[in-house]
Formats: structure tokens, sequence, C-alpha cells
């Protein structure tokens, strides 16, 4: 095999390896969301990942919300959620680890405003 067919099948070796390592997060996922007050909320996302893209929703049981500028980096996702709530508008920044059929989330509002808020998303079947 000459040197040029070595690194040809190298990258695309690289390549296959980089993409069956990414965690597929494609589908529905639901969890107990933390909300004002110590109250949890019923969420549902819907992703759809396209090699290191992510969209989808974010469903409430009173309102549906898309994903924005969603990336996916190995098992890790991240995306931003614009919600309107009260008369206000703001950003909500959505932090996971994919670890099988869970996602550890970290959830937190665009320009500070409130701590972090960590939980817990399974898939759905």
């Amino acid at each position: 095999m000459r040197m040029g067919n070595w690194f040809g099948l190298a990258a695309a070796v690289a390549a296959l390896a980089i993409t069956a390592s990414a965690a597929d997060v494609n589908g529905k996922w639901t969890g107990q969301m933390p909300g004002q007050g110590g109250q949890t909320r019923e969420v549902t996302f819907t992703f759809k990942a396209d090699s290191n893209a992510l969209t989808g929703s974010m469903a409430l049981p009173q309102a549906e919300f898309p994903i924005k500028e969603g990336k996916v980096s190995g098992d890790d996702i991240s995306f931003k959620v614009p919600v309107e709530f009260g008369g206000n508008s703001f950003m909500l920044l959505f932090k996971g680890a994919v670890s099988g059929d869970q996602i550890k989330f970290t959830r937190t509002r665009e320009g500070g405003g409130g701590q972090a808020q960590e939980f817990t998303a399974k898939r759905a079947n």
C-alpha cells in the first residue's frame, strides 16, 4: 500500500472512531426539572443530533420551547432555551453529561441571576 493510502485509511478510521464515540441523544428524554420554591416540573426534551449539532425542543406541561445553539461533543451536550414567563424574557443554559440512558443536567440562567440547578433526565421509551 502506498503512503498516501495509509494516511487516507488512518483519517477514515479516526473519523469513524470520533463518530462512534459520540453519545446517542436522539429521541425523547424526560425528567423532573427544579422550579421556583423547591417545586419540580415534568420536562420532556426531544433531541436530534447531526454530527456535532443538536436541535430539538424542551416541553413543559403548558408550553414548548425550541433549543438554540445546541452542541454535542462526545458524551457532553449543551444548548440554550429562550423562555418567556410572566412578561419576562430570558435564556436558560443547559449542560449535560450523557451516561447510557441518563443525562445529568446543570441548568443556569444566562447573565447569572440564580444558582445552578441539577437534575437528571432519562430516555423515554
